[in-house]
This record gives C-alpha cells, structure tokens and sequence, in this order.
C-alpha cells in the first residue's frame, strides 16, 4: 500500500537517497527541506526532474527543523494535499569535526537543536495527527556513535546524536499504544556518498583549536580522520541505509524492528545496542508494562 511519507534533512546525503528509493517503491514521497526558494531551488529542479524522469510522487516542501511555524506549516501543506500523513522520518541532522573545547557553548546549543529539538517540532505538528488515526510510524536516523566506538573530534555531534536516540527510544514506548510505531535506524561512518564530512562544522574558538593542535604530538585531527575512513570498506555505499528504511516501511505493521544497524564500519554498536535495548524491555516486562514494546491496532479513523 502506498504511505504518504514526509522525510527531514532531504535536499542531499541519507535523506535525498531515502527519498528517492522510496518514491521508486510506489510511495508518496515530501523531500523537506529548507529554502526552496534560495539555497536549495536548484535541488527543487533536481527532485522534480528525477520525478519526471522516473515517474514517480516524489515532492519537494519547505521545513526548517530549526522553526515551529515552518513545521507546523509543512504539516498542513501534506494534509491539504493528501488528508493523512503514514510516515515520518526524522534525518535532518548537522555534524562537525574539532576539538570539543573548542566549540562555543552556542555552537554545541545549535547542534542539539537541529538534532533534538528539530524532531520535536516536527512530532509536535504531526502527531495530533496520527493520533487522531490511530496509525503511523516514526523512523528515527541515529548514529552508531550513541553506542559504538567514539572517536575523538566529534564529541558536540555525537553528544547531540546521543540526545535524539534517548527521545527516539521514549517515544516509541508512549506512542505505541496509541498504533503508532517507531524504528530506529543507525547508521555507521560512511566517508563516501554522503556530505557529512564535507559539510562538517567546526570550532568557532579557532585560537583554542589550533592551541589544541599545538599541544598534540603529530598532525592529530588529520590523522584521526584519515584512521576512522579506513575503517570504511572501499565496497560502503550509504544506499544500504535507504534500502533498510524501504524494508522497514514495506514490512507489515508490527512487525517492523525497532532498531536496525547498517554499520559497514563495525565500531561494535550492533552488539551494544543488542544489549542496551534487551536491558530496557526486560525492564518494561519488569514493571508490568511490557505491552509498549509492540504497538497497538486500532480500528482506522
């Protein structure tokens, strides 16, 4: 069945990849994302070619993660169009690469609030939503960092990616008796097909970063960098992570898993996650509330 699917963070990377295998998969798919009329109308033109050319629903609608009003007004512009909203997938996420002294207490709020905040605007506009028809699914990108191996020089976005999976994983225990189920998707480093390293961020405090540097043995961010791509195999290719939201959106409803690692680099977070995830629904059984680890069937408004 066809599902209306709204994807965050879509213009390049995961979200763009996601958005176009899914239409190709006979979705309805909103590519979001910021300044359609000016950074991004060329990707507007990119979308709408791809569509033409493969003859898919694949459309372009304005969200700043970062505004309620944009949300909210995204929101409604789905639901004019089409009366109902199945999917949303929260990608929409910024990275950086420093020091972590060296990003200003500003810098590191920012972070948090594309990678956090952002997916609670977007549930706050589309959740009466679903919950009005007793249906939906939340697919959450994470980041193998949250439980796998941390590198150095990436600690501002993998604190903020930590954040958003602690949410991911509380909301799908509150939404799920109300039929609406959650995933989480964690990808692994991907250095190639992707923008995040390209389109890192860095420290604001460049004076505290180059003494950071200073103080090191070697060329260490260089180094750090060069060290983790290599544990990339040549044959990583990101399209993995769109097929596996596909999977996930095409499985029947509660049946979908509720976390799925595509980690080509094998920093360990499949087998943390595994246990992590194991110790809090044996909680859940434990307090008697092992009933939210599946989402409920209601009758469709």
């Amino acid at each position: 069945m066809s599902q209306i699917i709204l994807i965050t963070g879509a213009s390049s990377g995961f979200g763009r990849l996601m958005a176009n295998t899914l239409a190709a998969a006979g979705h309805i798919v909103y590519a979001s994302m910021r300044g359609l009329d000016g950074k991004n109308a060329h990707r507007v033109d990119e979308i709408a070619a791809h569509a033409a050319r493969h003859g898919v629903d694949l459309r372009t609608v304005e969200l700043d993660v970062q505004s309620e009003n944009s949300a909210e007004r995204a929101i409604e512009t789905i639901m004019a169009d089409q009366g109902r909203i199945d999917v949303v997938i929260h990608n929409a996420g910024h990275m950086v690469w420093g020091p972590s002294e060296a990003f200003t207490p500003e810098q590191l709020a920012e972070l948090y609030d594309v990678n956090v905040l952002g997916t609670q605007r977007v549930n706050r506009a589309v959740l009466p939503h679903m919950r009005a028809a007793k249906r939906g699914l939340m697919v959450w990108i994470g980041s193998s960092s949250a439980a796998g191996g941390i590198p150095p020089m990436v600690g501002p976005y993998f604190a903020a990616k930590a954040g958003m999976d602690a949410l991911a994983v509380s909301y799908a225990r509150e939404l799920a008796p109300l039929g609406i189920e959650s995933s989480i998707v964690v990808p692994g480093a991907f250095t190639r097909g992707t923008n995040h390293f390209l389109h890192a961020g860095s420290p604001a405090d460049t004076d505290r970063a180059n003494e950071y540097e200073a103080s090191l043995p070697g060329d260490f961010s260089d180094t750090m960098l060069r060290e983790l791509a290599a544990t990339v195999p040549d044959a990583a290719d990101p399209q993995a992570v769109a097929d596996g939201v596909v999977d996930i959106v095409d499985a029947p409803f509660g049946r979908r898993p509720f976390r799925v690692v595509i980690d080509p680099a094998s920093d360990g977070s499949v087998v943390s996650y595994g246990v992590i995830d194991r110790v809090r629904e044996e909680f859940l059984r434990r307090i008697g509330f092992g009933y939210l680890l599946q989402p409920a069937v209601h009758e469709r408004s």
